[in-house]
């Protein structure tokens, strides 16, 4: 069964948290703190697999978890990091993540486009500090640690698009199946009725030593582009392709119009009208040329630019010099998204030629906000939330150094400026607690 959308909920490993612990040994009565830092939370990482080729398997697991960091403990010891969660998608899968509720916002977190490419989708939390790490000449016996941070946890958007040289596009029943079964080693379904393909097909036709990917795609109707009949769910497997064969069946009553319903469904999506586009006419075995004549004449009043040839897949004519054409415009021709972002066919052909794609660590802020709602005063800003998630608030001195902090970056006093008072309610990163120090 082929799918090429599933929705996943992803949660990486929370770090793992510090340790409060102090020396204890015959003849060293104060050892001094000892306490060791938490293991890293595991990340979730998705590496591209020329071996899969179906995101069927996230409709039966759609929660994805990475482990968690381990706590530290006694005598310096580190607690051990979460392992990584390596999940194996298709070549061609683009990850997006979902917005907090608001409809239709989305964030591309990766396009993984080259076999063995990997991306860190959902990053690991940091383990917290011991109380070792605390210890100073004013501060010998420091009881602070801090706990693990949450990692990474949000639903994403998973799409696969076909990455393939020439994209056959056309209406329903206009011999593509037939064509790719032809001139490549796939076996697509094909019968005498329309929509006969209902998901996308690759297969690699070869001509003059060289190899030619080629993705059929489901039938398209007018009204394709905004959702009508099976095109709309494959249209995303155009975008990627180099080269459009656009087919078009001699025996249409107006073979022009045929051509018109196709191309403006793919104008109206995405950056379709600028792809290199090449045009046959099927099934011309024992027609005559007079007849084929008014077909390509129909055509090229459309678009008298077009390029057309006339075939026959099952009679095995014309078909060398198709192929042809469409490799000298895979060679000249504007590159698919894919060579845009970075993998072109060269990459494509060339497993694991993309370096290793990670997240890049944001440099924490000093910028914050305060807000008041619901009687509480909510504190924002990248640098004081990560010390907020990684603050034992049972932990009283690890309590007030949050306050401390918050009191050095200058967010107490704009909290007092506002109206708080030592009893007031403060938010940070979902941590609540009040201003008065214990």
């Amino acid at each position: 069964m082929f799918v090429d959308t599933a929705k996943v909920k992803l949660e990486a490993g929370k770090g793992g948290d510090g340790a409060v612990s102090f020396r204890r040994e015959i003849y060293i009565p104060k050892g001094g703190p000892d306490g060791g830092d938490g293991g890293k939370g595991g990340s979730i990482i998705f590496r591209a697999d020329k071996d899969t080729n179906t995101l069927l398997d996230f409709r039966y697991n759609p929660e994805l978890k990475a482990e968690p960091g381990k706590n530290g403990s006694g005598q310096r010891a580190a607690g051990r990091s979460g392992k990584d969660l390596i999940v194996e998608v298709p070549i061609g899968t683009v990850v997006w993540k979902l917005g907090d509720g608001t409809r239709g916002t989305r964030t591309l977190i990766a396009d993984l486009t080259s076999d063995g490419q990997e991306a860190v989708i959902a990053k690991g939390g940091d383990g917290g500090f011991g109380n070792a790490h605390f210890k100073s000449s004013v501060r010998q016996t420091p009881r602070i640690a801090e706990v693990g941070e949450p990692g990474e946890a949000f639903e994403a958007e998973l799409e696969l698009k076909l990455l393939a040289d020439v994209g056959l596009v056309g209406l329903p029943n206009a011999g593509k199946s037939t064509f790719l079964s032809v001139v490549t080693n796939a076996k697509p379904e094909i019968a005498d009725y329309p929509f006969t393909t209902i998901t996308p097909n690759l297969g690699v036709a070869t001509i003059d030593n060289t190899d030619l990917l080629i993705a059929d795609i489901p039938g398209l109707i007018e009204g394709a582009s905004e959702g009508k009949g099976l095109g709309h769910a494959f249209l995303r497997h155009v975008d990627r392709t180099a080269v459009l064969l656009h087919l078009v069946d001699v025996y249409n009553d107006d073979a022009g119009a045929a051509y018109r319903t196709i191309r403006t469904e793919l104008e109206k999506y995405s950056d379709l009208k600028n792809r290199p586009e090449i045009v046959a006419l099927t099934k011309t075995e024992g027609l005559d040329q007079e007849i084929i004549d008014l077909q390509m004449a129909a055509i090229l009043h459309e678009n008298p630019d077009a390029v057309v040839y006339a075939i026959s897949a099952t009679a095995h004519q014309g078909l060398d010099d198709l192929l042809r054409a469409l490799k000298a415009a895979i060679g000249t021709g504007v590159g698919s998204e894919a060579e845009h972002a970075g993998g072109g066919e060269a990459d494509r052909t060339r497993a694991g030629s993309l370096p290793t794609i990670t997240l890049p660590p944001s440099a924490l802020k000093d910028t914050w906000a305060v807000t008041e709602q619901d009687g509480k005063f909510i504190v924002t800003g990248e640098k004081i939330e990560k010390f907020a998630r990684r603050t034992d608030l049972n932990n009283y001195a690890s309590l007030n150094r949050l306050r401390d902090i918050m009191k050095k970056l200058g967010i107490r006093a704009e909290l007092t400026s506002r109206g708080a008072q030592p009893d007031s309610i403060i938010s940070i990163a979902g941590k609540e607690f009040t201003l008065a120090e214990q």
